[in-house]
């Protein structure tokens, strides 16, 4: 017999119970289910790691409550561990309501964060060095089972009705694989829980003036690299990247995450003063050519940069660290969550 499983595996005393209806047009709903998802990926890897089967197994629960099946769980070849999985949504056909279900995925590929115990511990921390340092995981087997998944699903399913959703480490794998299927065409709707950024934590500065201070620099110094180097190439590709717009889902307690408050509220900053000129080149040519990967070392752009967005911001207390960046916070119904849409305008001419 297995472990007892902890509290926060168990649906019915930590999921979201209370929607026991799904309004597909509702940005909470939508949220709440992808979060709970994204947790059924967890709680997989747990029952494998405590021999919880048949009855035991406790993740069955955060996929089946809204109507979903598990059709693939996505193991990493290293650890043979589990880190994601396929979901198709199968509501009974009684239940079935047309004008929501338009709205409705077909198919969720979601992604797990790091699980520092036991048999994953090893490769998840890994692997979050290894974005730590270099911002990449594209070489790596996870990833390459994670993007062969997500074409597998998209060319079965089709293109509007696929989405993605991670949290931490997972969002990362979300992130570099919906942008890798922007830059095809394929934009697919993304809920990325607690995405890593990758820079320095100018939020956590204390001093405004100095942070911002901070931001613009940066901005002006890539604006002055733009009018000096000549990248060939890259333009259209970044349009395809530019009208793929995620749900960033952040928490300022969590310093994993925290910056992209910043991030896009300095870019807001700078269009309101770019009305005139200088300003709005810095902020324009700022998020293409770091997206394109101008200035940095053989090209590779920081994974965490978005040209549009819909930020949603969790202002609410958090108790510690742990809670600020967990996924559980995402399902609460009592959230006060700050919401702002972020669209950069692309032309050709910029």
């Amino acid at each position: 017999m297995g472990k007892m499983p902890l509290q926060k595996d168990l649906f019915e005393v930590s999921g979201p119970t209370y929607l026991t209806h799904v309004n597909w047009n509702c940005p909470h709903h939508r949220r709440s289910v992808m979060a709970s998802l994204v947790q059924g990926a967890y709680v997989l890897e747990r029952d494998r790691q405590w021999n919880r089967q048949g009855p035991d197994a406790r993740a069955p629960a955060w996929w089946k409550f809204f109507h979903f099946e598990l059709r693939q769980a996505l193991v990493d070849a290293a650890d043979s561990s589990i880190f994601g999985a396929v979901y198709a949504f199968q509501p009974p056909y009684h239940l079935l309501d047309p004008a929501a279900a338009v709205s409705a995925p077909n198919y969720v590929v979601a992604f797990r964060g790091t699980i520092a115990k036991k048999a994953s511990a090893s490769r998840d921390i890994e692997l979050d060095l290894l974005l730590a340092r270099s911002g990449g995981l594209e070489h790596t087997s996870r990833f390459r089972v994670a993007m062969q998944t997500i074409r597998d699903v998209v060319s079965a399913a089709g293109h509007g009705r696929v989405w993605l959703a991670g949290h931490s480490l997972g969002s990362a794998i979300s992130t570099l694989g919906g942008k890798t299927m922007a830059r095809a065409g394929v934009l697919l709707p993304a809920f990325l829980f607690n995405a890593p950024f990758l820079s320095t934590p100018v939020e956590r500065i204390p001093h405004k003036n100095v942070k911002q201070g901070i931001r613009i620099a940066k901005s002006f110094v890539t604006a002055g690299v733009a009018t000096v180097l000549q990248k060939g190439g890259g333009d259209e590709a970044f349009a395809a990247l530019a009208r793929w717009v995620p749900n960033v889902l952040v928490n300022p307690a969590d310093h994993i995450s925290a910056e992209y408050v910043g991030y896009f509220d300095h870019r807001k900053k700078m269009e309101d003063i770019g009305a005139g000129a200088v300003g709005r080149l810095a902020t324009r040519n700022s998020v293409r050519d770091l997206l394109l990967g101008i200035g940095k070392p053989g090209g590779c752009e920081p994974l965490h940069l978005f040209p549009s967005a819909v930020l949603t911001v969790n202002r609410g207390p958090s108790l510690d660290f742990k809670t600020a960046h967990g996924i559980h916070q995402w399902w609460r119904p009592d959230l006060a969550l700050q919401c702002n849409a972020y669209s950069y305008a692309w032309s050709a001419d910029h």
